[in-house]
């Protein structure tokens, strides 16, 4: 059978032969310039659209999370004392030097009292700046005073509207991250609607708005949108430049707003570390990168006093010694496979030797051991022997510092969101494998074979995908940490779903590729996911919104409004960490102790003030409580007889052990343990005897709380 065919390279047809060569020329470049105009403008379309949808959802999420606040509390009905109560343990504490600055005589005597402060601690003067990260109730005080909104805006007002707005941000920089990986702005829109849709396990700031994460993950996330961006190949020197700054403005602000800063940031130079060694990443970026993180916590440093936690951070430590080990290690990134594994793994001991002994060096010459604790608990955490250190097994006993739930995974996959991103976690773990053993043995594939592995090859991919892996191992093993690995999640997941790389793949190894069906698939399957999660979840988020509750604490209230009435400004309160730090805000008193535990004396100070909750004699605990200046104590029903832990985390457990103590009820002890000499003091007290009676006299007592006026023997 005869067919006929083009020739290529043969002449051209007749009817092109009759135009003049200036005709075909013109009409050439009309429809090149024609495409390319058109080009332009639906892209500009594009970015108008994606933007005012990024924005809109931002503000909407603000808006829903502060309806959720309010319909739950009815914040706006309750009292000014109920409102106080309602930002509960350590939100109280960093509300309170908000608070202290508005009613401040002028700004230079609120910063005076926050660098000099003497009602955090009793009997001691500590910097507040230094020791906490509360920069920016300073400036959200600051603004508030120059701001003409005071007849307008109450300061606790302005002060949560702000973090709801922060919220805005986030969604923002979610949607931002997820648009640049996948090219689309439909992508960004599916993530945002996840964010919302798994509000319970992606944030938690409706009910702990002062929380220090609730700051700093949207800076987090915005700094995490711009080294995406930034690892972008083909980017300009301007745009480099302003990128670089965009980076290291959010890495500050996140450094500057959470005390954990150092140990994220420690993570994301790991991912960075991982993705170098195997040439996955471009070095010089890398490098700006590990530069940009130190310098923005020392600058942090600077303005918390030289802090020597931060000084000491493992991060600092980590990124000087990969920068020492390159200067050391020649020619890291040539030669054959098993020379190159040989050499990467000697790499990896490098660094890690040196960052352990530059990090020892440091800690040796500061003598720091505010962190001590966290490491104390590490190592009993992960099996490294059994602790009866008390601030270890506090932190070991807490659900939020425990594995993460496995109904955390049902819940996330009733919006297909663990689903999915499993499935593209599962396809762009192979494809980075790939390519990190081609980059190793420097061998050349195919031209097929490389296009099977774009997406692991594209930088910002793999970033992300690193970064997700890392973090979901930290949320898999603490809990309170699920945050910053479920909002991230939602990115990863909707990336991939709206990724051309990805259904290129699977189509590609199915043999069904052509592009029309890629990019059908890429649009189709998103608009589907979001219609399913609109028709399941709307409803429900109607009735939540609906749903109206009270604040209600009547016991609280009570204690606070007798303490403020019944007490002088100079009284000293000894109690729970949690308590106290609404003593505090509601009343301004002295404290002997707050939850703020990076500091070893205050972890020192809490044990020994918690010994009203352990077998003690009552002179011993007048004694101690004397020592730091006590003037009334705070005894808890809730934690003198405790439930809410199992036997062995209880607080009076804990303290039993740490004293050598047989524990309360039935199940086994240590053999090393001894009874105690004394009943337990929070009991015991409650009876009268004369030998608490002399040291002791009630003044205050309800369903939940006992205070008690210490007698002041000379």
């Amino acid at each position: 059978m005869t067919t006929v065919r083009q020739r290529k390279g043969g002449k051209v047809p007749e009817a092109a032969e009759d135009q003049p060569p200036e005709e075909k020329s013109l009409k050439s470049d009309g429809k090149i310039l024609s495409d390319h105009t058109g080009g332009k403008l639906w892209n500009i379309l594009s970015l108008t659209v994606g933007g005012i949808v990024a924005v809109s959802l931002g503000l909407l999420t603000s808006v829903y999370v502060a309806t959720l606040h309010e319909n739950d509390l009815w914040f706006s009905n309750i009292k000014e004392v109920e409102r106080e109560i309602s930002f509960r343990t350590e939100c109280g504490l960093y509300y309170s030097y908000y608070k202290q600055m508005i009613q401040a005589a002028s700004i230079q005597q609120g910063l005076h009292g926050l660098v000099y402060d003497n009602k955090t601690e009793s009997v001691r003067t500590i910097n507040i700046l230094e020791r906490m990260n509360v920069y920016q109730e300073v400036f959200l005080s600051i603004l508030y005073r120059i701001l003409p909104i005071q007849q307008y805006l109450e300061p606790v007002y302005f002060y949560i509207y702000t973090l709801f707005g922060l919220q805005a941000v986030y969604v923002i920089a979610l949607y931002v991250t997820s648009w640049l990986l996948s090219g689309t702005w439909l992508s960004g829109l599916l993530a945002a609607c996840w964010y919302i849709t798994n509000r319970v396990d992606t944030t938690r700031v409706e009910f702990t708005i002062p929380l220090r994460e609730n700051w700093a993950l949207p800076f987090f996330a915005v700094q995490i949108a711009a080294i995406t961006y930034l690892l972008r190949t083909h980017l300009q020197p301007a745009q480099e430049r302003l990128t670089l700054l965009a980076v290291f403005i959010a890495t500050f602000l996140f450094s500057l707003t959470w005390q954990f800063n150092q140990f994220m940031m420690l993570i994301q130079a790991l991912a960075l570390f991982i993705l170098d060694c195997f040439d996955i990443l471009p070095t010089t970026k890398v490098t700006r990168l590990y530069i940009i993180q130190v310098s923005g916590l020392l600058l942090v440093c600077v303005l918390q006093f030289f802090n020597s936690m931060i000084l000491g951070s493992l991060l600092i430590s980590f990124n000087a010694s990969i920068l020492i080990a390159r200067t050391i290690q020649k020619n890291l990134k040539k030669g054959s496979l098993l020379n190159r594994l040989g050499k990467l793994i000697l790499h990896v001991l490098l660094v890690s030797s040196l960052t352990l002994l530059v990090n020892k060096f440091i800690k040796k010459i500061l003598n720091l051991e505010s962190d001590e604790h966290i490491f104390k608990f590490l190592k009993a955490k992960f099996g490294f022997g059994a602790t009866r250190d008390f601030d270890a097994n506090l932190y070991l006993c807490e659900e939020a510092f425990g594995l993460l739930p496995l109904n955390t995974f049902s819940r996330l996959s009733n919006t297909l969101l663990f689903y999915v991103y499993i499935f593209v976690l599962f396809l762009t773990t192979i494809a980075a494998v790939i390519v990190a053993f081609r980059n190793l043995s420097g061998s050349n594939q195919t031209q097929e074979k490389m296009e099977e592995c774009t997406i692991a090859l594209k930088p910002g991919a793999a970033y992300n995908l690193i970064h997700t892996v890392l973090f979901g191992c930290l949320a898999l093993s603490t809990m309170r940490m699920k945050y910053l690995w479920t909002s991230h999640m939602c990115v990863f997941a909707s990336f991939g779903l709206c990724s051309t790389e990805v259904w290129q793949l699977i189509l590609k190894c199915v043999h069904l590729y052509t592009s029309q069906r890629t990019q059908v698939i890429k649009y189709l399957i998103p608009i589907i996911t979001l219609l399913y999660i609109s028709y399941k979840f709307w409803p429900g988020i109607m009735d939540e919104l609906s749903e109206l509750r009270e604040f209600y604490d009547p016991d609280t209230v009570e204690l606070m409004n007798w303490i403020k009435s019944n007490t002088p400004n100079t009284a000293v309160f000894a109690g729970s960490m949690q308590l106290l730090a609404g003593v505090k805000l509601c009343t301004g008193r002295t404290l002997t102790n707050h939850p703020h535990y990076e500091d070893k004396h205050l972890r020192e100070r809490t044990k020994q003030i918690y010994q009203m909750y352990a077998k003690r004699s009552p002179e011993d605990v007048h004694r101690i409580l004397r020592s730091f200046g006590t003037d009334y104590v705070i005894l808890e029903d809730s934690i003198c007889y405790e439930r809410r832990h199992s036997r062995g985390c209880r607080l009076r457990d804990l303290l039993d052990v740490a004293n050598g103590h047989i524990m309360d009820g039935l199940g086994e002890n240590d053999p090393d343990l001894k009874p105690a000499l004394y009943p337990r003091f929070c009991e015991e007290i409650k009876k009268n005897l004369p030998s608490y009676t002399v040291h002791f006299t009630r003044v205050f007592q309800n369903k939940t709380f006992h205070v008690y006026r210490l007698a002041k023997h000379k």
